[in-house]
């Protein structure tokens, strides 16, 4: 997912991305053998932090791996299967959040 950040008249505006969007983008710099289990994912790619929603909030791609269900994944693409429900129910209580959500009453 991406989001386009508030025009600014001196500069070409460019996507936020976060979720899985951001997840490819970031492991485009690793190199990760498929088939994997989440253990050499996590040893490969664990650190990397991934945001989750245009607010701010971020998640490691380890954390994502810990709260996922699957632990083997036969390509990228499976990986990303597994891991959008994550960001998804980590991006939905973040967005739950009291702060959140008076944060977003302000219209500045």
């Amino acid at each position: 997912m991406g989001v386009q950040p508030p025009a600014d008249d001196t500069e070409e505006p460019t996507a936020i991305e976060f979720g899985i969007a951001a997840l490819d983008a970031k492991l485009g710099e690793e190199t990760i053998d498929y088939p994997a289990t989440a253990r050499e994912v996590r040893e490969q790619a664990g650190d990397i932090t991934v945001p989750i929603d245009s607010a701010g909030h971020s998640m490691t791609v380890g954390d994502a791996l810990e709260m996922a269900t699957a632990t083997e994944f036969d390509s990228e693409q499976e990986l990303f299967n597994a891991l959008h429900p994550t960001f998804e129910r980590k991006r939905a209580s973040a967005s739950n959040s009291l702060l959140t959500q008076l944060r977003a009453l302000v219209p500045f």
